[in-house]
């Protein structure tokens, strides 16, 4: 009878640092393990909410514009988790769970986190410097000390010019 595995979330948005991450991820803890990874893989991106993109203020032609926001976050998330998908097939890694879930990545990935029993998130870096990382927040600084579990923050190595 199998030992069951840890499991590992990797946090994903639609920018190349979180492709990037999950890329790593896979090359150090998947691919070189032919289905025998310690880890159970669980692929988790946040959909963002349209009131948290327009604000919760209703005025003439809200509706309208929170269908449309609604629709097009539902096409990134769509196209996030298909390109996700296209990576870990790439990397013939195909025990996968991939999960869309709605709200702040902060609290989506720290909530995952616990209700997976997770031992190991996975969070892409922008790269931010110390002003933008304030003003915009960082989710992987507030996964870092706020989820209940080992944080690894992979970053993109900078190109040389």
């Amino acid at each position: 009878m199998g030992e069951e595995k840890s499991v590992m979330v990797v946090g994903i948005e639609d920018n190349q640092h979180s492709f990037y991450a999950l890329e790593w991820t896979l090359d150090h803890f998947f691919t070189n393990y032919n289905s025998n990874s310690p880890f159970k893989l669980v692929i988790l991106h946040a959909k963002p909410t349209p009131a948290s993109i327009i604000g919760l203020s209703a005025g003439p032609g809200s509706v309208e514009a929170f269908s449309a926001i609604e629709s097009n976050l539902k096409k990134i998330a769509a196209r996030v988790v298909e390109k996700a998908m296209e990576i870990c097939k790439a990397k013939s890694v195909n025990d996968v769970v991939v999960e869309i879930v709605e709200g702040d990545a902060r609290h989506v990935l720290c909530e995952a986190v616990e209700k997976l029993h997770a031992s190991v998130l996975v969070v892409g870096c922008h790269g931010y410097g110390v002003i933008k990382r304030t003003v915009l927040g960082s989710v992987s600084d507030y996964c870092a000390h706020h989820a209940h579990c080992s944080v690894m923050i992979v970053k993109k190595p900078k190109t040389k010019t």
